[in-house]
């Protein structure tokens, strides 16, 4: 199966990528994991992708692609892969056709989880992480024993800046700006399912498998 996971920030994407990896025994694809392996083996590609992240630049779409590509040629992607943080944009996603009809392949289906902003805001303004362990918590959903302080190490946990409220809806602004046109992109072209995120991990698990007939 050769998918792509759509989302807002929080949505669960990379959580349920994960458990669709292993399932069907292909890889799982973000972005952010294909430029550190590229930038960390030191390939032509990933050199010039560090030239901009140096420089807080965002990589150009075209570079972007090639390295997403380098990716998708690799022998464990044979039977397929699940995009998860790619693409972001229209032109992104045109680019990536592109590429893929290069490759003699095509998608199969397009993944949507669908979780409404208030939700969002709640799950990532909610997050908490011990900076001492890396253990994290959630004010609601999963409350260290003591108020602020790390179980496994007694250290004070912390609110990462990203998962600060502003900065949530500041992100799901650039998400409903930028990448939400996907949506209808492949809507229109028969490739969409949209799955409800629920609040409980199992049962959005659960829908999504049923949507994508995976036992």
């Amino acid at each position: 199966m050769r998918l792509i996971i759509l989302g807002a920030p929080g949505a669960g994407k990379g959580t349920q990528a994960a458990i669709l990896s292993e399932k069907l025994n292909i890889p799982h694809i973000s972005t952010g994991d294909i430029f550190r392996n590229s930038i960390r083996m030191g390939t032509e590609l990933g050199k010039e992708a560090k030239e901009y992240i140096d420089k807080g630049l965002l990589v150009p779409d075209e570079l972007t692609i090639q390295i997403v590509k380098e990716r998708l040629n690799k022998d464990d992607c044979r039977k397929g892969f699940i995009l998860d943080g790619f693409p972001r944009t229209i032109p992104q996603a045109e680019y990536l056709e592109k590429a893929l009809e290069e490759m003699g392949v095509s998608l199969d289906v397009v993944l949507n989880i669908h979780v409404p902003d208030e939700e969002i805001v709640k799950r990532l303004s909610g997050r908490r992480v011990c900076p001492n362990c890396g253990a994290s918590y959630h004010v609601l959903y999963n409350p260290p024993e003591v108020e602020g302080i790390c179980d496994s190490c007694s250290h004070k946990v912390v609110q990462r800046e990203d998962d600060k409220e502003e900065t949530v809806k500041n992100r799901l602004k650039t998400y409903h700006d930028q990448t939400e046109p996907l949506i209808d992109f492949y809507r229109n072209k028969g490739k969409l399912v949209t799955v409800v995120g629920q609040e409980k991990l199992e049962d959005t698990t659960s829908n999504v498998l049923k949507a994508l007939g995976v036992s």
